[in-house]
């Protein structure tokens, strides 16, 4: 009965969310500078903050945003050959790991400066150096965040990469000409979102998509590490709260086992690379892998929808300048050092 329940209550949101891709899709032939993959996001948007606004579209459209982006993730394993993503080569790697160090060095910085929270902080770099909502829900937890720390910081990462998923493909253009593999490096190793990603790579080409998704892919990788850095940063200051605490041991035990619970590999990583290992030797046949990324396609416009009818704008507003300030200076390091990185190592 639950789960049919569950099912019900996201028919609404879900069936929008599959009329405003489509929506996105007509348009988007008509403007093929733009595409249908933002304009999805942007009927969205649209939605979301005018007649959409009821709670009943609430479940379907987080659905279509986490559930349906996350199947997509895992059937585009399916199509693409491990030889792919060894083109990052050593070089591939070194540049999201310099690029992830120096987001979060720049977030926890830059946190303290403007005299934020040492768990809003965290969130903040968690979310910008990784996978957004999802890096911010892995570490929430393990730093013991309030629920409006953490709800202001989802909503601040994803304004920032929002602003940075059109703003990119302008700088791109112009100091890449669309080179793929430097031009799938910038997407993949700042957008803080795997939504933002595939929309910003399907405004370049269905190449750089791609490509830009694996590098985005190899830093969700890392999310295990950047969690248990997060709880080792805050276990000090969360065991002297322990040990004051007249049920010690108990407590103890408790955090530890929660902390252990909570640091994972998100599933549809997993299921990504078990897919792409069975694709590269031969055990996918193409047909089935073209079905895949059929599939695939579809499920992240949808997903995108999905994505632009959760950004409200009131709450947004409401955050005020220092929050926003604050998302948009470490943005902006984010864009600089990975140009200085780019040209570098590519």
């Amino acid at each position: 009965m639950k789960y049919i329940n569950q099912f019900k209550s996201r028919i609404p949101g879900v069936v929008l969310c599959i009329f405003l891709a489509q929506l996105g899709v007509f348009f988007g032939k008509f403007i093929p500078s733009i595409g249908g993959a933002p304009l999805a996001i942007f009927f969205g948007i649209l939605a979301g903050n005018t007649f959409a606004k009821s709670k009943k579209f609430a479940d379907g459209s987080k659905f279509s945003e986490s559930d349906l982006l996350s199947y997509s993730i895992v059937l585009l394993g399916g199509t693409l050959s491990v030889k792919t993503i060894f083109q990052l080569g050593f070089n591939g790697i070194g540049f999201i790991l310099i690029q992830m160090i120096i987001t979060l060095s720049a977030a926890i910085f830059l946190g303290k400066k403007l005299g934020f929270s040492k768990k809003f902080q965290s969130l903040m770099a968690s979310g910008n150096a990784v996978c957004g909502s999802s890096a911010i829900g892995a570490t929430a937890p393990v730093v013991k965040a309030e629920d409006a720390e953490k709800g202001i910081s989802i909503t601040i990462v994803n304004l920032t990469g929002t602003v940075l998923m059109f703003a990119l493909i302008p700088i791109a253009k112009t100091l890449f000409n669309f080179d793929p593999l430097k031009t799938s490096a910038l997407l993949g190793g700042i957008l803080q979102s795997v939504g933002q990603v595939v929309a910003a790579g399907s405004m370049v080409n269905e190449h750089v998509l791609e490509m830009a998704t694996i590098f985005k892919i190899v830093r969700i990788v890392f999310l295990v590490f950047v969690v248990m850095f997060f709880a080792k940063r805050h276990s000090f200051q969360d065991e002297q709260e322990i040990i004051n605490d007249t049920e010690f041991v108990l407590e103890k035990e408790t955090y530890a086992k929660e902390k252990k619970n909570k640091i994972s590999v998100p599933w549809y990583i997993i299921g990504f690379f078990i897919l792409c290992s069975l694709f590269s030797i031969g055990l996918i046949p193409i047909e089935i892998s073209k079905i895949f990324k059929s599939i695939s396609s579809k499920f992240e416009i949808i997903a995108l929808a999905g994505i632009g009818m959760r950004v409200k704008i009131a709450e947004l507003i409401a955050q005020g300048p220092k929050a926003s300030l604050y998302g948009l200076a470490v943005g902006s390091v984010q864009v600089i050092s990975a140009l200085i990185l780019i040209k570098i190592l590519f």
